[in-house]
């Protein structure tokens, strides 16, 4: 973080090592507590692990990170010659990790725009990528911020999984609640709106909504140059399928990521989930 400019995200932004190493990007973790051991995102918790503890319906919550941890984070970037910070989150819909950031920007020793970026997944790591790639020019703290918003408001996702009961769970599926009376009889298809989690379609069978998942990225995707990420828990056959078709039917595919989302994310999905994001350039 040498540059002018530091760009902070969290771990729920599934960013490939590579990428955060070339971009210089920070990822916080947030923190998985499965019954009585609280475990950070990327370090001491795997997706596999997760998904065990999920399938042997362990008690399984998420936490952010305390303030005091991105205030060191916004203090590291200091100390290694940042004049500025650019912190950007999931949303702040579904997490309180957008506000433990403000409240630590509050007392940094440099001036942090911290963003909320009503994304999550390579959703916010598209946003994040944006406001590296500004910054690695030599552009200004608003600069940054700017290219991170104007990514975000272009950007969507959305994703299936076989069952609502995790997401029904930890309170995460906001005016998709609607359907939990049928939950049983139908699988859904659900979308980011506003930085909430909501249901889009109902449809019958697990193939049919994947199906339907990779029509609504065509769509979305449109014509001209775009990045695809494609998400997954416990799921690599699907997900590696439908990466496959979205490269056969959009030639303007600039980068096309497939990865299994961490422990944050699969604690409220579970396992089977396959999510796109769609993100024109």
């Amino acid at each position: 973080m040498s540059r002018h400019v530091a760009i902070v995200t969290d771990s729920t932004a599934y960013l490939p090592p590579q990428t955060m190493e070339r971009h210089a990007i920070t990822a916080v973790p947030l923190t998985v507590v499965i019954g009585d051991r609280a475990l950070e995102e990327g370090t001491e918790i795997s997706a596999r692990s997760l998904a065990e503890a999920l399938q042997k319906r362990r008690l399984v919550t998420t936490s952010r990170p305390a303030p005091e941890v991105f205030a060191a984070t916004y203090r590291a970037a200091a100390e290694a010659g940042a004049g500025g910070v650019v912190s950007l989150h999931l949303s702040g819909e579904i997490s309180g990790t957008y506000d433990a950031a403000v409240l630590a920007a509050k007392d940094a020793p440099v001036p942090v725009r911290v963003v909320d970026t009503r994304m999550v997944g390579m959703a916010l790591g598209f946003c994040a990528q944006a406001a590296a790639e500004v910054a690695d020019a030599g552009g200004s703290l608003d600069e940054a911020v700017a290219a991170a918003e104007k990514r975000a408001e272009s950007t969507s996702a959305f994703f299936y999984v076989d069952t609502l009961d995790y997401l029904r769970r930890g309170g995460r599926i906001g005016t998709a609640q609607a359907l939990l009376g049928s939950a049983l009889a139908v699988k859904p298809l659900l979308e980011l709106e506003g930085g909430r989690i909501e249901l889009r379609e109902k449809v019958r069978t697990a193939s049919k909504a994947i199906a339907r998942l990779e029509e609504i990225a065509v769509e979305r995707a449109g014509a001209g140059p775009v990045d695809i990420a494609v998400h997954h828990l416990s799921a690599p056959d699907r997900a590696a399928v439908l990466a496959d078709r979205l490269r056969e039917r959009l030639p303007a595919v600039e980068d096309l990521q497939v990865t299994e989302v961490g422990a944050v994310i699969g604690a409220h999905t579970g396992p089977g989930l396959l999510a796109v994001v769609v993100s024109p350039r």
